[in-house]
């Protein structure tokens, strides 16, 4: 797993965007992202696990955040904590299709963290699609391609024109997740 997320980490130094469609970037008062939807918390505890989360804005050296914080712990088939946007305000699906990529704007205490994508073909609460997500102390843009992300539980391969959800997740051991985000936005990269 080291050796995939420090591919990534090149990736976001690499390749230019071109284009970019602004998800959230935490300045609305209301809470509410560019897509008008609303940031929602989840845990392990839906199938009977123990982990914890609080999650919530605050202010930081780079403006409003999102944070999420809490123990991931495995008991009880336990292992995750995340936090998840629906992309449209209707339950219909979101078209991106016409970006590459997805970049977020990060900082935390290291850990496993990934984002998960819902779509159309995901039907049941165990199938997504997963990219790791590297995360370090210091402020960092990690840009994250559409092509990166595997099926949990699917043969399908990420259908990235009909997206329900996306999710910043911490999973998979044991550990104290802390996490900010300053942006998250789709992007189209130069190949």
């Amino acid at each position: 797993m080291f050796a995939h997320a420090a591919a990534l980490l090149m990736l976001a130094s690499g390749p230019a965007a071109t284009d970019t469609l602004l998800l959230d970037n935490f300045t609305d008062e209301q809470q509410r992202s560019a897509l008008g939807t609303r940031w929602q918390g989840f845990t392990d505890g839906v199938m009977g696990g123990l982990s914890e989360i609080e999650a919530g804005y605050t202010e930081g050296d780079e403006g409003r955040v999102l944070f999420m914080r809490g123990p991931v712990r495995l008991e009880n088939n336990g292992g995750f904590i995340q936090v998840r946007l629906p992309l449209t305000t209707d339950r219909s699906l979101f078209d991106a299709s016409a970006w590459t990529g997805i970049a977020v704007v990060v900082r935390g205490r290291p850990g496993p963290y990934y984002l998960h994508l819902r779509t159309a073909g995901t039907p049941r609460v165990w199938q997504y699609f997963s990219a790791p997500m590297p995360v370090t102390e210091d402020w960092q843009r990690v840009v994250v391609p559409f092509a990166t992300f595997r099926g949990q539980y699917l043969t399908a391969p990420l259908d990235h024109d009909r997206l329900r959800s996306i999710a910043v997740v911490a999973y998979g051991e044991a550990f104290e997740a802390e996490l900010e985000i300053a942006r998250i936005e789709l992007v189209r990269l130069e190949p």
